[in-house]
Formats: C-alpha cells, sequence, structure tokens
C-alpha cells in the first residue's frame, strides 16, 4: 500500500513538474511571436512607406503629367462611396477625362494583396493630373506629391462630429501622435471639400492644415446632391418597396447606428429591442436597419419581426433610405448631417455615450449639437415616436442645418469641379453632348479594374 501511495506521489510530481515546463514553454512561445511580429510589422511599415513606395512614386512622376488622366481610389471598399459615385458620374457623363479607380481594400484584404494594390495606385497617380478620395490614407502621404497633380479630398461626411485625424492623437481610438506624424494619413491634399463654412475648423485640425492654407473649402458635399434629384427619390421608393412590400402604406423608421471599436474588429450595438418596438409601432411602421459598411458580424433580426424589421445593409444604399426614412435613429453617425435636409425627426439613442466620449469624442457638446431627443433604451424611443407629432420640434432641425450644412444646395459638384478643374480644363474637356444615363450610378466595381 505504502509503494503505491509512493509511486502515486512520485507520478504527480513528476506531471507537475511537466506541465510547468509545458505551459510555461507555451507562453514563452508565444511572447516570442507576438514581440518578434511587433518588431517584423514595424520594420515593415517602415520598408512599404518610407521606401517602397517613395520609390515606386519617384520612378514614375519622371514621366510628364497627363492632362487627361483623373484617378480616384477607394480605401476599403469594392466599389465606389458616397462622394466619389457622383462625381464619377458627373466626369463620366459630362467630359472626355481617362478615369481610373483603385480598390486598396484595406482591412479587407491579405497583406500581400493590399501591397500589390497600393503599389499599382502610386504607379498610377505618379502622372496624373487628378486625384479624387473620400477617406485618409497614409499611402499618400508617405511621400511628397508632385505641384502639378491636384489631390481632392472629397470626405465621405459631413458636419463635424466624432473626432478624427489628429484629433484623436493619444486617445483610446486614435494612434499615437508620434505614428501620425511618422505615417501621415491626411498630407498633400491640394482642396478638402466640406459641408460648411461652420466645420472648417475642425477639419483643420484633424487634418493639420492652417486657415492660412486655404486647403479646406466649404464647396458643399458632393453626395448630396442626390436629395434634391426627384428622379432618385422615386427611384429610392421603388427600391424600397421592391426589397420589403410591406412598406408600403406605412410610415418608415431608419435606424443607422455607427460601429463601436477599432475599424479592423468593427461591431453594432445591440440596444434597440425590435420585438417591443413591433408590438408598439407595426401597425403604422416598419423598420430598416441599416449598420456601417465596415461592420461584419451584423445582429440578426428574429422571425417574429420579419414583416416589421429588416436588415437592409447589403440591399439599400445609405442615400436611398435618407430618401424615403420618416424618421431617423441614430447616435454618433454623420449621416445625421446629412438627413437634415429633409427637416425630418431624429432620435439620438446614445446607451454608450460615456463610453464612446472616452474612446474618441466629439468637436462639439453633444447634447447642445443633437437636433433632437438623447435617449438611452427601446422604451424612450418608443415613447418619443407614439407621441412625435407634438414633441417634433422641426425648427431645432432647420437651424441644424443652416448651422452644418449651408453649402448643400443641390449643386455641390458643380462648384468642386469649377475649383479642380477650373476654366480652361473644363472648356478642354467638356462633351458636346453628355452620354446618355441607363443608371442613376455609372461607377464601377472592383471586378472591374481591381487586380486579380
Amino acid at each position: 500500500m505504502m509503494l503505491k501511495l509512493k509511486k502515486l506521489i512520485q507520478s504527480t510530481f513528476i506531471y507537475t513538474i511537466y506541465l510547468f515546463f509545458v505551459r510555461n514553454y507555451r507562453k514563452l512561445k508565444k511572447r516570442i511571436k507576438k514581440s518578434f511580429r511587433k518588431h517584423t510589422d514595424k520594420y515593415y511599415r517602415w520598408y512599404i512607406f518610407k521606401y517602397l513606395y517613395p520609390k515606386i512614386y519617384k520612378k514614375y512622376s519622371k514621366q510628364p503629367v497627363d492632362e487627361n488622366k483623373v484617378v480616384f481610389v477607394e480605401i476599403r471598399l469594392p466599389k465606389l462611396t458616397n462622394s466619389l459615385q457622383l462625381m464619377y458620374d458627373t466626369l463620366y457623363t459630362n467630359y472626355d477625362f481617362d478615369l481610373h479607380c483603385h480598390f486598396l481594400r484595406n482591412t479587407f484584404a491579405s497583406r500581400k494583396g493590399y501591397r500589390e494594390r497600393c503599389k499599382a495606385f502610386v504607379k498610377d497617380i505618379a502622372d496624373a493630373k487628378y486625384v479624387f478620395m473620400d477617406e485618409a490614407t497614409n499611402v499618400i502621404g508617405c511621400f511628397e506629391t508632385r505641384p502639378e497633380t491636384v489631390i481632392t479630398q472629397l470626405w465621405h461626411g459631413c458636419g463635424a462630429f466624432k473626432k478624427f485625424g489628429f484629433s484623436t492623437a493619444d486617445a483610446i481610438f486614435g494612434a499615437t501622435r508620434e505614428q501620425m506624424e511618422k505615417y501621415p494619413f491626411n498630407r498633400n491634399y491640394t482642396h478638402v471639400t466640406v459641408s460648411s463654412p461652420e466645420v472648417i475648423w475642425a477639419y483643420e485640425e484633424a487634418m493639420r492644415y492652417t486657415p492660412e492654407s486655404g486647403v479646406v473649402k466649404a464647396l458643399g458635399s458632393s453626395r448630396t446632391d442626390i436629395f434634391y434629384d426627384q428622379e432618385f427619390i422615386k427611384h429610392s421608393y421603388d427600391a424600397l418597396y421592391e426589397v420589403m412590400p410591406e412598406a408600403q402604406g406605412k410610415k418608415v423608421i431608419l435606424y443607422a447606428p455607427t460601429f463601436r471599436g477599432r475599424v479592423a474588429s468593427a461591431t453594432s450595438p445591440k440596444v434597440l429591442n425590435n420585438e417591443f418596438m413591433r408590438y408598439e409601432l407595426g401597425d403604422e411602421y416598419v423598420l430598416l436597419i441599416k449598420h456601417h459598411p465596415l461592420v461584419r458580424k451584423r445582429p440578426k433580426v428574429s422571425a417574429y419581426c420579419s414583416d416589421f424589421a429588416k436588415d437592409v445593409t447589403k440591399t439599400l444604399t445609405i442615400e436611398e433610405l435618407l430618401c424615403v426614412s420618416d424618421i431617423c435613429i441614430s447616435d454618433y453617425s454623420s449621416l445625421v448631417f446629412e438627413y437634415s435636409l429633409f427637416e425630418k425627426p431624429m432620435i439620438f439613442l446614445a446607451h454608450d455615450l460615456d463610453k464612446f466620449f472616452d474612446w474618441r469624442g466629439f468637436y462639439y457638446d453633444y447634447y447642445e449639437l443633437a437636433p433632437g431627443p438623447v435617449v438611452k433604451n427601446t422604451t424612450e424611443v418608443v415613447e418619443y415616436i407614439k407621441n412625435i407629432d407634438e414633441l417634433f420640434d422641426k425648427k431645432r432641425v432647420q437651424d441644424f442645418r443652416k448651422k452644418f450644412m449651408s453649402a448643400c444646395d443641390g449643386h455641390a459638384t458643380e462648384r468642386i469641379i469649377d475649383t479642380v478643374l477650373g476654366e480652361e480644363a473644363k472648356k478642354a474637356h467638356k462633351r458636346e453632348t453628355p452620354l446618355p444615363k441607363d443608371d442613376y450610378h455609372l461607377i464601377p466595381s472592383a471586378s472591374d479594374f481591381d487586380l486579380k
């Protein structure tokens, strides 16, 4: 008996020692791997941004500028989005420029695939006369661009809501100031277009431009021109009824929250109770849910709500949804600026306001900025909607629109083209007869232009 007990103790001790070394070996291996990746990533970043891309640009910028070349760059998605759409449409239809498109697919492609796309983009803009973009990228900020090239940042949102760029330096959301200075995202711009004079200061702060530079201009947001187009509004209703026939004869509530977390792992909030909303509002309303395009795993809509709520993230554009919605529920998304053009009710479902403020911050006091009620839960949302005729303050929305969207009058694209091209280039490239439009957007997708 004693012998068996002794052997058991010995085996247990040996096994304990074994576990100790195995577990610590695994931890050590993991730590070494993490440290190695950190240092290799640091070297890789230096190599591509300080050596590779500048070298490619320098090589191909020795060629004369092609006065006919216009390059569009979409940073993440496989299709031109936001203001790039209408700008592409307008130039394609009315001018004879040679239009090029690049889809970098940042955070959506392998490291190798992204690098190859960036190399092709850098090579292409080296002799381009015009470049249009609507999001920041450190690819175009890692070298000095030639002065003959006109780079226009159309930006993807209006107004100035949540902070970005250098305004978030050293915040939880943003990179460190040192990283931003070493690998700048908003550099070499000739023009930055914004929705009103009111917000120029915010973009200058975020992109580090001085007022004296005159780079940031209140020319309006190109994408907002379609909200004045009755043909597009009609098209939007047709698209809605095709996707959700249950919406006919009912009012539309749009729920469009911004993403949470970092870009590469973006998530949507799960605060809105669709079942409760259906029970309380289903006779009069339908609910359309539009998640941020960076969110890959979206919350599901239950079968119980299938005749009331629908996730239209993939089936309807945000422009279409803004046109057909009677009420907009959002949180910290800049789409509320565009929606103010319709002067309709907005509800701000900001259940995590304190956390979001610590994470990223805002350019204006949130409660003073919001042109509608700030609520914390679905019950408050429903209560406001039930009493919306008495509670909706239209003048508050009108004042908001006047302050933040004054340059968005339906002619922003025209003003931007006048500023970017100038009269001489416009006359030289103007088509005698505009091309016909078979669809509202003649925009290409990554499959048309992208690297295989």
